[in-house]
C-alpha cells in the first residue's frame, strides 16, 4: 500500500522531553536525504508509515507511549497504516515485552539503534549528516543535544538505564552543528542533556561546559544561547563566568534541585544538601545578578513526611526561584528507589505537589510584578488569536512565561522586538511594543 501520491510518507510521532524531539529530527533529516517523504506529527492521516519516538520516563508518559502505540496499531488494523516502527526510551526498556503485547508492531528499536531502523527504509546511516536535521520547531529556535546519557546514580531515576552512560559530543561537532542551524534562520539554542556540568568528562577529562559556550558565542546569528538541566552538585561556577562573558548567552539557568529535604536528598542520592544549595544559589546570583533559575522537585519520594514538604516551601519562599516544575514520584523499576517502599498514596503526592506550587505562584506573582514597566526584549514565537505570544531571555519554551502582545501592526514570528511590560500575570506577561 502507498500513499494517494504513489511513494511513501512517513509520519513521526514524538513523545517525552526535548532530547526525544532532536533525535525525532535527526531521523527526519536522514529520511529526508534518502528523498523519503517525511512529516513530523501529521494529522491528516495521508501517510502510510508512521514511527512513534516513546518516552519512558515515569508512569504518566509509558501510559502516554503505549496507549500512542495502540492507536496507530488500531489505524493499521483498519487499512489506514502499512507500517507502525517504534522507537525510544520506552522501546529501550520494554523491548522484548512490547514484542509480546504488541506483536502488530512491525519493529521496535532501542534509543540508540538508528541504524537499523534507517536499514527498514533501505537507508545507510551516513556519519557525514550528524547534524542535519528536520527542525520540528518553529524555524527560529532548535535544541542541541551536547552529550548522551548519564553517570550520575540519583535513586528514582531511570534514564541510565534507557540512555547508558553519559558520553558527550565534540566541542567542533556541536559549533559545525549549531553553525548549520543558525544558517537556517535559527536564532535561539538551547543546550540540553540529561546534565550538563559533567559535558567534556568523559572526551577532555575535564568538565568543559564553560569552553563550549566559549566556542559557541562568536558564531554570528545566534542571538540567545540557553542552558538547561544542570545538576547542582560540584556545579563548575566557571559556567556562570562563560555566561557572563557573552551577551548572547541568557541570563537563565535549570537547575533541578529535586528536594530540600536533606534527609530526602541524601535517599535520593543526589550528592548536596540544602546548605550547599543555598551557598551555591547565592554564589550564582552575586556573580549575574538579576539571572532567572528555574529548577524541578519531586513530591512523594518514599520517607517523605508533611515536615520534608514544609522544608521545601520554606526552601522556596527564601530562595524565590524564578520558576519551578514539579513531578508527584513514579516508583521505577531497577533504580535504587525501588527497593524503597512507594506508600504514599498517588492522591498525597498530587496534593502537595499542588501545595507546593501554591506557595511558588505566590512568588512567581510577586516577581512579575516587579517587571510592569520596565522593557525586555522579546522573541516572538507565534500569533494566537489576533495576539503575539513571545518571550524574554528569562523564559524557554513551553515551560516558563509568555509574553502576550495585543497590537493591529504586523510583526514577523521569530523577530525581536521591544515590548514595554504593562500587565503581570501568576505566570505571564502582557505588554505593548516600546518605541
Amino acid at each position: 500500500m502507498k500513499t494517494k501520491y504513489g511513494k511513501d510518507r512517513v509520519n513521526i510521532i514524538t513523545l517525552g522531553c526535548s532530547k526525544n524531539l532532536v533525535d525525532s529530527e535527526v531521523i527526519g533529516g536522514h529520511l529526508k536525504k534518502a528523498r523519503i517523504d517525511v512529516i513530523h506529527e501529521n494529522k491528516k492521516l495521508d501517510h502510510n508509515i508512521v514511527i512513534i519516538n516513546t518516552c519512558g520516563f515515569i508512569d504518566m508518559a509509558k501510559e502516554e507511549s503505549i496507549q500512542t502505540i495502540l492507536e496507530q496499531v488500531e489505524l493499521k488494523k483498519q487499512g489506514m497504516l502499512e507500517k507502525v516502527y517504534v522507537t525510544g526510551c520506552l522501546s529501550e526498556r520494554y523491548k522484548e515485552s512490547l514484542e509480546k503485547e504488541i506483536p502488530e508492531v512491525d519493529a521496535y528499536f532501542g534509543s540508540g539503534e538508528l541504524r537499523p531502523l534507517l536499514a527498514k527504509f533501505k537507508i545507510d546511516y551516513k556519519k557525514e549528516l550528524v547534524g542535519e536535521r528536520m527542525l520540528a520547531t518553529p524555524k527560529h529556535y532548535a535544541y542541541l543535544k551536547i552529550a548522551e546519557g548519564c553517570n550520575r546514580t540519583c535513586a528514582f531515576c531511570a534514564i541510565p538505564l534507557m540512555r547508558g552512560k553519559h558520553k558527550s559530543k565534540p566541542i567542533e561537532t556541536l559549533v559545525e552543528e549549531a553553525t548549520n542551524l543558525v544558517s537556517h534562520g535559527v536564532k535561539e539554542l538551547m543546550l540540553i542533556s540529561q546534565e550538563l556540568t559533567y559535558y567534556g568528562l568523559d572526551l577532555y577529562k575535564k568538565r568543559e561546559l564553560p569552553k563550549l559556550i566559549h566556542a559557541l558565542a562568536p558564531i554570528a546569528g545566534l542571538e540567545w544561547i540557553r542552558l538547561h538541566y544542570a545538576y547542582p552538585s560540584k556545579f563548575p561556577i566557571e559556567i556562570i563566568d562563560a555566561m557572563k562573558e557573552h551577551p548572547n548567552v541568557c541570563k537563565y539557568l535549570d537547575m533541578p534541585v529535586q528536594h530540600a529535604s536533606d534527609k530526602i536528598l541524601n535517599s535520593m542520592h543526589r550528592q548536596i544538601t540544602r546548605h550547599e544549595m543555598e551557598d551555591l544559589i547565592g554564589e550564582i546570583r552575586h556573580r549575574i545578578p538579576g539571572i532567572c533559575l528555574r529548577t524541578t522537585l519531586i513530591a512523594g519520594f518514599p520517607g517523605e513526611t508533611e515536615e520534608d514538604v514544609e522544608e521545601v516551601k520554606d526552601f522556596l519562599r527564601k530562595m524565590k526561584f524564578d520558576r519551578v516544575g514539579i513531578f508527584t514520584y513514579s516508583h521505577e523499576e531497577n533504580t535504587t528507589a525501588y527497593n524503597f517502599a512507594d506508600n504514599i498514596p498517588q492522591k498525597i503526592k498530587q496534593q502537595r505537589a499542588d501545595d507546593i506550587m501554591e506557595v511558588q505562584r505566590d512568588i512567581s506573582w510577586e516577581i512579575n510584578q516587579r517587571k510592569v514597566g520596565r522593557v525586555f526584549k522579546t522573541l516572538l514565537d507565534r500569533r494566537e488569536n489576533g495576539k503575539y505570544i513571545g518571550r524574554t531571555e528569562f523564559d524557554s519554551v513551553e515551560v516558563d512565561n509568555e509574553v502576550i502582545i495585543p497590537t493591529r501592526e504586523k510583526l514577523n514570528v521569530g523577530d525581536f522586538v521591544n515590548v514595554k511590560i504593562t500587565k503581570a500575570y501568576d505566570y505571564d506577561l502582557e505588554g505593548v511594543l516600546a518605541e
